[in-house]
């Protein structure tokens, strides 16, 4: 709202100072800024990351495999698991349980390790699926397309968010040295009125 002000000083008036005219197009340069270049920016950062995030999904994509795995046993717990497990347990969820299984990677080596359980509880030859890369390691699930996609669009509108702050930041404190330069203008032309100020005849 006061950059939308700032813009009428524009006006014309007897009053009007150079300083307020400069003061209209520091206000007129931030409404744009807000208007037109924070939005632009926001849409090419947005663009920008989806595409990069959209490739590596893609990527995911081609390099990771969902294998089925076959439960062979539970996995010891250590002492030292079990106590943080009980002094954990009131606040926070429990933890999935750990077990032993074997899968076969996609280039036909076959595999064993410990991996979170699918099931609760879990049973030794219950069959699930897991995410591995093509020799057989496991990885994470591949990044999906519309996650991919509500990222960019939080990168681009921080990104639009962050230039009309910063617009406005700007526009702020060239105003705030303008006021700043006004009053110092205006104290010396008091000082230099002042000691006449109130006598008769003063200045003639």
């Amino acid at each position: 709202m006061r950059t939308v002000m700032g813009v009428w000083r524009w006006r014309r008036n007897p009053l009007r100072r150079p300083t307020d005219l400069f003061e209209a197009w520091v206000a007129f340069a931030a409404l744009v800024c807000v208007l037109m270049v924070a939005p632009a920016i926001g849409w090419v950062a947005g663009v920008r990351v989806d595409g990069t995030l959209q490739q590596a999904a893609q990527e995911q994509r081609q390099e990771r495999h969902l294998v089925p795995a076959v439960v062979v046993r539970s996995a010891p717990v250590s002492a030292e698991e079990v106590s943080a497990a009980d002094a954990s347990a009131q606040r926070t969820a429990p933890r999935r349980t750990q077990i032993v299984a074997s899968w076969t990677a996609p280039d036909g080596s076959s595999h064993e390790g410990t991996v979170p359980a699918a099931e609760e509880p879990p049973r030794a030859g219950d069959r699930f699926r897991i995410w591995t890369d093509a020799h057989g390691r496991l990885v994470g699930q591949p990044l999906d397309p519309s996650a991919a996609a509500f990222h960019a669009g939080m990168a681009g509108l921080a990104a639009a968010i962050g230039v009309a702050a910063l617009g406005e930041t700007v526009r702020r404190l060239v105003v705030r040295r303008l006021v700043h330069r006004r009053y110092i203008r205006l104290d010396r032309a008091w000082a230099a009125a002042g000691p006449d100020w109130g006598r008769a005849g003063a200045g003639s």
